[in-house]
């Protein structure tokens, strides 16, 4: 068995639950085939995850893998994974909330994926906009109603 690298452990606490993630990197790369085929790589890193909810008294846990060409640091690699999903889910958030991502029906071909883009070309638009104080749905459905509001939007008027 090999151990990893480097190991660091992080607990979040708030919004009702305790969170601990569990950080092992491991830099030799010797027990994989191949490993010069894979570019750039330089560890392969384990998430442990465990949630405790404080109002029900359940705990959850999950463990992800990722490979990485960053060195083989588990706390910024811990702390880095723990960002990107916190813009991931905010993302999501918004899309989900001004857009009604989750409700799309959209299933037939690559319809799903081409949609989210043009939701995700229209909420940079949205969000570069900012003359209009307003959240991302309001601004929507101002531009839906304003037709001179949706030119400007678009770059293609005053």
């Amino acid at each position: 068995m090999l151990l990893p690298n480097t190991v660091d452990e992080q607990i979040d606490c708030g919004h009702g639950r305790v969170e601990t993630r569990r950080c092992s990197v491991l830099g030799d790369l010797t027990l994989l085939e191949r490993p010069a085929e894979w570019a750039s790589l330089r560890g392969l890193v384990r998430i442990e995850a465990e949630r405790f909810h404080k109002a029900t008294g359940k705990t959850e846990r999950e463990t992800r893998y990722y490979i990485t060409s960053l060195a083989p640091e588990a706390a910024r690699i811990n702390t880095l994974v723990r960002q990107h999903w916190g813009i991931e889910n905010k993302l999501h958030w918004v899309l989900d909330v001004a857009f009604g991502e989750d409700l799309s029906r959209k299933r037939a071909g690559n319809a799903a994926q081409n949609f989210s883009l043009l939701n995700r070309i229209a909420l940079n638009l949205l969000r570069r906009e900012t003359t209009l104080k307003r959240g991302i749905k309001g601004k929507r459905l101002k531009a839906a109603w304003d037709h001179p509001y949706l030119l400007r939007l678009l770059g293609l008027g005053k």
